[in-house]
């Protein structure tokens, strides 16, 4: 967090480091480096730095965007992938958060986070957030600005977060790709007109113009199982099985009027017609078929990137969707236990996640290292976690985490102690386990 206040940018480091750590559901506090300070004036020292009006979102923001944009300079090809994405919160007792929203009932409150993930146009790996946003019942927090936002309708919340992102100027043509939720025909009007390169997956009811006929949309996958379009394009998992992918692509016009939802997908408000000109796309079916041919599932994938993008390049990037769902999973269940922190408002917990979300981010760069030495480093961290790998996994995510924060505890004993002096205090507690002298090298 680049500040002119060197003892809040040292908080920031230590609180990042105190982050690379796996927490229980029971214990969801920092886990505190080695040091004579004890944990409650650790505890004490977080939440002074989160509470503090100094520390603005957009400045917590800054080194993820850094972090994004030597990584796209990297490790992306041609574009860099945005991926769009929402997830609840559920702090269901937390009543001392007063500032929770309804989620899907009146009984389910809690917080809407927004999150845009960059990850590679080459391998999908994840690269950093370099914009989230938590939506609490008096508006939008998020790291584009340094006040309290009014909350658009999701779909209407994107377009400034596109313009900021374009503005940081990452270094690649963005692709932004988002799920089914974004099906909308003004919303890609807008953005085509803008610039905005999109990568959106269609609801099968969409009604378009094919071959200069009036179609849904699984008529126009039925013709082109007619023809023949279909082509293998690669082995991919499904659920853990493996599985076959087949593409076919085409060009369809969404020349219909337009009704966009406001307010959200539970609003009872009128939806007017919105008038716009034609708009021609590619449309890009993936199929997923297990070995015996039987279909798996189906993805009909609206999107204006050139021709020169084949349609299995653009289907192999949506399937890399679901590397926003393994860092939402990160932070709530494998690693950080988001949905058990006890930050009472909203303002304070979105600092936090910028904070654990840097800390992500150094566990991705260690991840997507594809040196000899990385591998080396990796094998080390999760011989240090403990951890088992299922047969065939070198390494998970949480396995780094926790590898992470082992090895920075041994830097710290390995600062402050001698070896001699780490096992005479050890012999205390294992008499009988730790020589107080190196055993003699060589034969015996």
């Amino acid at each position: 967090m680049p500040s002119d206040d060197a003892r809040l940018q040292r908080r920031y480091d230590q609180l990042v480091q105190e982050h690379l750590a796996p927490l229980q559901r029971i214990a969801t506090g920092l886990r505190v480096l080695p040091t004579t300070a004890q944990p409650f004036a650790a505890a004490q020292a977080a939440w002074r730095f989160y509470a503090n009006p100094r520390v603005r979102l957009p400045q917590l923001a800054r080194p993820l965007i850094d972090t994004a944009r030597v990584a796209v300079g990297d490790d992306c090809h041609d574009y860099a992938l945005l991926i769009h994405d929402w997830s609840e919160l559920h702090y269901r007792y937390h009543n001392s958060k007063t500032d929770r929203i309804d989620l899907t009932g009146s009984d389910d409150p809690g917080y809407e986070l927004m999150t845009a993930l960059v990850i590679s146009d080459r391998s999908g790996a994840p690269i950093a957030p370099v914009c989230m946003q938590l939506r609490n019942s008096e508006g939008l927090y998020s790291s584009r600005s340094t006040r309290r936002l009014p909350s658009p309708s999701p779909l209407d919340g994107l377009q400034p977060v596109m313009r900021y992102v374009h503005r940081l100027q990452l270094g690649k043509p963005l692709v932004h790709i988002i799920d089914a939720q974004a099906d909308s025909v003004a919303h890609f009007r807008r953005w085509h007109r803008q610039g905005r390169l999109f990568l959106v997956r269609a609801d099968a009811q969409r009604v378009v113009r094919h071959d200069g006929r009036e179609r849904k949309l699984p008529e126009v996958v039925a013709e082109l199982h007619r023809s023949g379009a279909f082509r293998f394009s690669r082995e991919v998992l499904y659920h853990g099985q493996k599985a076959r992918q087949f593409v076919a692509a085409t060009t369809v016009t969404l020349y219909r009027p337009a009704r966009p939802r406001r307010g959200g997908r539970r609003a009872k408000v009128p939806r007017p017609l919105v008038h716009g000109p034609a708009l021609h796309l590619r449309l890009v079916v993936s199929e997923v078929r297990a070995a015996d041919g039987t279909l798996l599932a189906t993805w009909l994938l609206l999107t204006n990137l050139p021709e020169a993008v084949p349609a299995e390049r653009v289907a192999l990037w949506y399937y890399w969707r679901w590397r926003v769902e393994s860092y939402f999973k990160l932070l709530k269940g494998a690693g950080l236990q988001l949905e058990h922190w006890q930050q009472e408002t909203a303002a304070a917990l979105a600092k936090r996640l910028l904070v654990a979300s840097m800390a992500c981010a150094v566990v991705w760069q260690v991840a997507r290292d594809e040196s000899p030495e990385a591998a080396e480093f990796r094998r080390l961290l999760v011989s240090l976690s403990g951890r088992l790998m299922r047969r065939g996994k070198r390494f998970t995510e949480p396995a780094l985490l926790a590898g992470l924060w082992s090895l920075l505890s041994a830097i710290w004993l390995l600062d402050h102690y001698t070896p001699e002096e780490l096992r005479r205090i050890a012999q205390y507690v294992l008499p009988y386990r730790v020589p107080l002298e190196r055993p003699p090298e060589g034969p015996v």
